[in-house]
């Protein structure tokens, strides 16, 4: 903050009562902060529906974080009715969605629970500490209603077994969220039967993202749903699926995409107007390209196979990392997976495999390569598994497949800022010359 003249004021909440070097004029204690004074009360400010409400920094997945700018009426008028009709949150209820508050679920769980009066639960720490039952001891505590997760968190939870949601009463949940990245069955199979009561509490699977302010996919609490789904458009969404000519294209794998404009969709990329056309608009003339590989099945439900920008070019054979991932993550040992493609000359990609599986012997990899042939065919059988001891994560538990494959073939994993946990390719490194 020292290099940050423009900071006016800080307020200090003292939880963790150690000395703070506070600089006299700028920084207050939230207890006279809120100490009523002479000049306390602050009137509205008057603002206008595209006055800017906020910069919301993506998740950084596919490079540096980018600065969506928000504004006050499209932003908040979508996230109160998403949360009213795609999550069914009711007054007096209360939510809690598993998230950072510098991800976009953040403000969507706080804009949309207050908007529709109700109750959001904050906490502090990891989801998974002190014990591996925290997330339900907290569904069971404070009696939540609409718990939010992630694909991620529940493939590190499900692997400390059925015992700890089986411990908690969680008979409050009336709503399961989901988003942050593509599903694979079995995690979600073991959600819907350990916390969702086989099915009689919907998982509604979203799909959006920071710049977009919003989901362009969601199903809805009243219809049926296949493992997996993302339902459809959701409200206000012109949504499709197209082919690398720009025609949609049904039940096979394209870009998702968005033809019209939307309430809560950014106004740009803070002081970068390029990137912004040359992300979103340089693919198909008029139409939003979201970067996530999408397919509609034959009766109509959407499913995400993971980021277009991470495919996979197996001899001249597509690839998605998702349909590798899925297959690694069905084996009881496995936690979690990032599956990269690195070149070849003989393949012009082969496909690497990064697995998390605590307690794995070296065989285990031996044996989830054939799983894999098995599974995809022999062209698809990975050249190399490697078994490390963590992922590196954003802080809202997405994979960071760039810095995997970087660091896969000695190259620079580049602007790490949005990681939870660099130390993590520290480890790859050393499992990789081990």
């Amino acid at each position: 903050m020292a290099d940050c003249p423009s900071i006016e004021r800080v307020v200090v909440l003292e939880n963790l009562r150690i000395d703070m070097p506070m600089t006299p004029g700028r920084d207050v204690t939230w207890h006279d902060f809120t100490t009523p004074h002479e000049g306390a009360h602050l009137d509205c400010a008057d603002t206008a529906a595209e006055d800017p409400l906020m910069i919301a920094y993506t998740s950084g997945t596919t490079g540096k974080p980018k600065g969506s700018v928000h504004v006050h009426g499209g932003f908040l008028v979508k996230m109160a009715s998403e949360t009213a009709y795609q999550t069914d949150i009711h007054a007096g209820e209360v939510l809690d969605w598993i998230t950072d508050m510098g991800w976009i679920m953040g403000p969507w769980a706080m804009v949309g629970s207050h908007a529709n009066g109700a109750t959001m639960v904050t906490y502090e720490g990891a989801p998974d500490f002190p014990g591996p039952d925290r997330v339900w001891a907290s569904v069971e505590r404070h009696r939540v209603n609409m718990l939010g997760v992630s694909p991620t968190l529940i493939r590190a939870l499900k692997i400390h077994g059925d015992e700890h949601p089986a411990g908690h009463d969680l008979s409050s949940l009336r709503i399961i969220g989901s988003t942050g990245e593509p599903w694979n069955p079995e995690p979600y199979e073991w959600l819907m039967r350990v916390a969702a009561r086989d099915g009689e509490v919907p998982i509604i699977n979203i799909s959006g993202g920071t710049e977009v302010g919003a989901c362009f996919l969601s199903p809805y609490p009243v219809e049926e749903l296949k493992v997996c789904s993302l339902g459809g458009a959701s409200l206000g969404m012109d949504v499709d699926v197209f082919d690398q000519t720009g025609q949609p294209v049904r039940g096979e794998v394209g870009e998702l995409v968005c033809k019209q404009p939307w309430p809560g969709m950014t106004r740009g990329i803070w002081r970068d107007p390029e990137r912004y056309i040359d992300t979103y608009w340089s693919t198909f003339d008029g139409v939003w390209r979201h970067g996530d590989w999408a397919k509609i099945d034959e009766d109509g439900q959407w499913f995400l196979l993971g980021r277009s920008d991470d495919t996979i070019n197996v001899a001249g054979k597509r690839l998605g990392p998702a349909e590798v991932e899925s297959v690694l993550v069905s084996h009881p040992s496995v936690a979690e997976s990032a599956v990269v493609g690195v070149p070849d000359e003989t393949k012009g990609e082969a496909v690497w495999c990064f697995v998390v599986a605590p307690g794995a012997n070296a065989d285990l990899a031996d044996e989830l390569a054939e799983r894999v042939a098995g599974e995809l065919g022999r062209p698809f059988k990975p050249s190399r598994v490697v078994l490390v001891d963590a992922l590196p994560k954003t802080r809202s538990a997405k994979i960071l497949r760039r810095a995997v494959r970087a660091v896969a073939v000695g190259e620079d994993p580049g602007d790490m800022s949005s990681a939870e946990n660099p130390q993590a390719l520290d480890g790859i490194r050393a499992a990789l010359s081990a």
